[in-house]
């Protein structure tokens, strides 16, 4: 049964991440290589917070601001680059964390953080908690889809410079998508602290990054519901297929490539072949 929790609780934990990259990149078009980074700020911050005193509650929001700051930051360099540029200069800031949570040692260092308090919910109410707050990250993206922002977002996706011309203040959509993304990934490593009881820097690399835009792009970019199931089968992989976890990268490396190249919709595109409904003609109309 312990087992089953902590698969549950890991599941929750890694939607909540997933669709928080699916809200920058699916959404608003703007790649990120780096977006382990704020997972790793959330972790910390919460981590740090808790080992100096500060209820557990109070620590997600927190980690939920300083995750959503730096995202602002990282915002700030996307007004000037795009497309791979972009997604360099994400990849730059998850190195750029790495190395200083590595050199710091008020942050643990390389040996990491731990015997920070625990949350005092228990394994099943912190389990409900993930879950709960899984759900209403779905639900924020479900909402923001359909709202005026979510349809700026999809604009700027498809071509940014017409949404120039009409008037549209994209630097600042842009700026929202990652305040808003980037703070949901601090939350949800709030939420991993807790889960794991130790952070290290090892555990916020690159190989992380591209894990989660694997789930993005297999659930297909900009769907909610399929990247959630992208998310809870992919991070359910390795504790079902043990030898996942010692071929990670090449793993999900190869579902990358293979969903751009065969189905760059994911599993959103493959679902839409099948439910596409057929058009007849009518009789004596050719089709």
């Amino acid at each position: 049964m312990n087992y089953e929790i902590s698969l549950i609780t890991t599941i929750g934990i890694t939607v909540m991440f997933a669709l928080s990259l699916n809200l920058i990149t699916g959404f608003c078009g703007q790649i990120s290589l780096g977006h382990a980074a704020f997972l790793g700020l959330g972790a910390y911050t919460s981590a740090m917070l808790c080992q100096a005193g500060v209820p557990f509650w109070l620590t997600l929001p927190l980690a939920m601001l300083v995750a959503g700051l730096l995202g602002v930051l990282v915002g700030l360099a996307s007004l000037r680059v795009r497309a791979d540029f972009l997604a360099i200069t994400t990849m730059g800031v998850g190195f750029i964390f790495i190395g200083v949570v590595r050199q710091q040692e008020w942050m643990g260092g390389e040996m990491g953080v731990t015997g920070f308090p625990g949350s005092g919910l228990g394994k099943t109410g912190f389990m409900v908690l993930c879950l709960a707050l899984a759900a209403l990250t779905a639900a924020l993206s479900v909402y923001i889809q359909r709202a005026w922002m979510g349809r700026v977002f999809k604009g700027i996706a498809e071509d940014e410079d017409t949404m120039r011309v009409l008037g549209i203040d994209v630097p600042r959509y842009k700026l929202a998508a990652f305040a808003i993304g980037t703070a949901l990934a601090g939350a949800a490593g709030g939420l991993y602290a807790q889960n794991l009881k130790f952070i290290g820097p090892d555990s916020f690399g690159f190989v992380e990054s591209v894990t989660v835009l694997s789930m993005v792009v297999v659930g297909g970019i900009g769907s909610v519901f399929w990247v959630v199931v992208a998310a809870a089968v992919l991070s359910a992989l390795p504790g079902w297929f043990q030898f996942i976890g010692d071929y990670k990268l090449l793993v999900y490396g190869g579902l990358l490539f293979t969903m751009m190249r065969f189905s760059p919709h994911g599993l959103a595109g493959i679902a839409a072949r099948f439910t596409k409904p057929k058009v007849t003609a009518a009789p004596g109309v050719a089709p």
